[in-house]
C-alpha cells in the first residue's frame, strides 16, 4: 500500500513509517498540514502525466493526518484532500478523539476513522491493512448525513457519543 502520514512530531512519524515499511507498506512522510497537501498535490500530478487519472485511483491508499500540526491542522489538510479527491481514505491520529470526531463531522459532513494516540506502532498498521473497515465506515457516515439534515453544523454531545461508539465497534484493534 502507498501511505502519506502527516505528523509535526518526527519521531512519531518516523516511528510509523518503521512500522508501515516493516510490513511492506511505500510510506510518504510530511511534517505538517501544508507539507502533506502539497505531497498530495503531487502525486496526483504524477498520476495525470503517468496517464492513470480516474474517478477511482487514489495517489494514496490511506493518509494518515495528526490532528494538531502547526501551519495546517489535519482537518484543514484533510479538507483539502478531500476537495481534489473526495473518495481518499483518511485517517486521524489525535489525543482528542470527541474533539476530532465532532469537527469531522462539522467540517467533512462524515466520520473519518480515528486512532488515539498515544498508540502502538503496530495498531495503526492493523488499522491501515483493514481495508474492510472503508465499507463499515459508510454505515456510519449515512447516519451521519440524517444527523446533519436534522441539525447543520451541530451536532449534539449525544450523537458524537453515539458516533464514537459505533466508530469503536467497527474497529477490529478498539484503538479509540
Amino acid at each position: 500500500m502507498q501511505i502519506l502520514v502527516a505528523d509535526d512530531n518526527i519521531d512519531a512519524a518516523e516511528l510509523y513509517r518503521a512500522a508501515l515499511e516493516d510490513r511492506g507498506h511505500v510510506v510518504t512522510v510530511s511534517l505538517d498540514g501544508q507539507e502533506c497537501i502539497n505531497s498530495y498535490a503531487n502525486a496526483i500530478e504524477r498520476l495525470r502525466l503517468a496517464g492513470k487519472t480516474s474517478s477511482n485511483k487514489e495517489p494514496f491508499d490511506a493518509v494518515i493526518l495528526d490532528y494538531k500540526m502547526p501551519k495546517i491542522d489535519g482537518l484543514e489538510a484533510a479538507k483539502e484532500i478531500l476537495r481534489i479527491n473526495a473518495s481518499q481514505r483518511i485517517i486521524f491520529a489525535s489525543a482528542f478523539v470527541k474533539e476530532t470526531l465532532m469537527d469531522s463531522v462539522k467540517e467533512l459532513n462524515q466520520v473519518m476513522e480515528l486512532i488515539q494516540k498515544p498508540f502502538e506502532p503496530d495498531v495503526l498498521v492493523d488499522l491501515v491493512e483493514d481495508t474492510a473497515m472503508i465499507a463499515r465506515l459508510d454505515d456510519i457516515n449515512s447516519l451521519v448525513m440524517d444527523i446533519t439534515k436534522k441539525n447543520p453544523n451541530n451536532p449534539d454531545k449525544g450523537q458524537i457519543d453515539m458516533l464514537l461508539q459505533l466508530l469503536r465497534k467497527i474497529q477490529k484493534s478498539g484503538t479509540i
